[in-house]
């Protein structure tokens, strides 16, 4: 029997709308508001919130500190195990795995966000903080099923477009919890804005219930490895709890990263894990301290909310769509390198808008269109790279691993940018944020030339 023969990719202009009829699939479809649900709670906690701490009269330090609640998306691999093995009652009956954690975490974002809406950050911040934790806790769990969903759902020519589309979602989330929310709290206060917000995650739960569970999580319970079937008959002796107990550890926790290693050598998962932990230093340290310089510059909240919250997020669209784009006819290293050498140049044009004396909306805005199509086209391709290191036997755990050291360095860091901004001022803060890039491009630099068999390969897009 031969062999079926795939269709070789076109080039020029063909090529390139090869690449993008990959946006037709009803699965990508469907991670745009997937990718919706999981957008609205981040910005919502983080940049949002930093904007009415501020407001509040609560010091740039310690919102700053508030942003290490962030630091729950960088440990989700503690309990990513459980979600990526354990069956809730009656929900894993009536949609699966995946599915009935997603729903779970869903639900728990929305009251988290109604409870939010009625904290008074004057009067009590501990409430605050304790509010975003939850939240920030169900949006974690959220991500860890969604992104196993996502992997499982499609095959690996299919991964940039599921990327981008998730990406897509994600940037019309930070248009409603950012613009959207902002301009409902110039309106009507900042109880009437998280409420509203919390009403939005409707969408994500509807989506939730009307696409399938993945073939690959619908089999059921994966068989053990051997190790840990040897394991279990080494140790025959034991409790059958320690046993199980034990077992259920090697499987779920340390087999996922034993096999990463085992499949890509341990230098070279040591330079992946140092390029993942470093690729997004500049977003994460830069971000949390935007909204505090749009104020303190003397910005208003609807000029925010207007053209750094919507017209700037809509050019984030346009990255995240080109991000799909680039990654599906050149590559995930060819992407990832233009996303970082982007988000240095936006960086520094934030350094140059910091040195106006007065309010600048045609800067604010240029800056801003800059940025938000590199954080498109970096996100992107970051979560491409990250779906094509994960195996089919541990796509939750594994992800969550990788996910979750892309975050952490970050995370650390951004709970920092206050005292960084109190020491020198936002033009030198912003110029040292962009430095904050050049660590992981020389380490995708030495990836390459080391390990060019280890990285995803371009792959023509699905043609039918």
């Amino acid at each position: 029997m031969r062999a079926p023969q795939i269709a070789a990719p076109r080039k020029g202009i063909l090529g390139w709308w090869d690449a993008l009829l990959i946006y037709r699939q009803p699965r990508i479809l469907a991670m745009l508001f997937l990718g919706f649900a999981a957008g609205l709670p981040f910005m919502l906690v983080f940049q949002t919130l930093s904007a009415w701490l501020r407001q509040e009269g609560i010091q740039r330090a310690t919102i700053g500190m508030l942003a290490w609640v962030g630091l729950v998306y960088s440990i989700k691999f503690v309990w990513a195990p459980i979600v990526d093995r354990l069956k809730l009652p009656l929900l894993h009956r009536l949609l699966g795995r995946r599915r009935s954690w997603m729903l779970l975490a869903q639900v728990g974002v929305g009251l988290g966000l109604a409870n939010l809406a009625h904290a008074d950050p004057s009067s009590s911040v501990e409430f605050v903080a304790l509010s975003a934790l939850f939240i920030a806790f169900c949006s974690a769990t959220q991500d860890i099923a969604l992104d196993a969903w996502r992997i499982e759902s499609a095959p690996p020519d299919m991964q940039g477009g599921m990327a981008a589309a998730y990406q897509l979602g994600y940037r019309v989330a930070i248009i409603a919890g950012t613009a959207g929310a902002l301009w409902i709290a110039s309106e009507s206060g900042w109880r009437a804005s998280y409420t509203t917000m919390a009403a939005l995650m409707i969408i994500g739960i509807a989506t939730t219930l009307l696409v399938r569970e993945p073939e690959v999580s619908a089999q059921g319970e994966r068989i053990e490895p051997a190790k840990v079937l040897e394991w279990r008959r080494a140790h025959a002796h034991w409790p059958a709890w320690a046993s199980s107990l034990t077992a259920w550890i090697l499987g779920s926790i340390v087999e996922p990263v034993a096999d990463f290693f085992r499949r890509y050598g341990f230098a070279a998962g040591l330079l992946i894990f140092g390029f993942i932990g470093g690729y997004r230093l500049t977003d994460y340290a830069m971000g949390v301290m935007t909204n505090s310089f749009y104020i303190d510059h003397g910005y208003t909240l609807k000029q925010v909310a207007t053209i750094v919250k919507f017209f700037g997020v809509i050019a984030s669209m346009v990255g995240v769509v080109v991000g799909g784009v680039i990654v599906a006819k050149v590559g995930v290293v060819r992407a990832l390198v233009t996303g970082s050498v982007m988000i240095m140049l936006s960086n520094s044009g934030f350094a140059l808008l910091a040195t106006t004396d007065s309010p600048n909306v045609t800067g604010l805005a240029v800056v801003n269109m800059v940025d938000f199509i590199a954080l498109g086209i970096h996100g992107t391709a970051l979560i491409a790279f990250l779906s094509s290191l994960t195996s089919a036997s541990h796509t939750a755990t594994q992800y969550a691993v990788l996910s979750s050291l892309y975050a952490l360095p970050g995370k650390l860091l951004m709970g920092t940018s206050g005292f960084v901004v109190e020491a020198v001022d936002y033009p030198v803060f912003f110029l040292y944020t962009a430095s904050l890039s050049i660590p992981a491009l020389l380490l995708l630099f030495v990836l390459v030339r080391r390990y060019p068999h280890l990285l995803p390969a371009r792959q023509p897009p699905a043609r039918k």
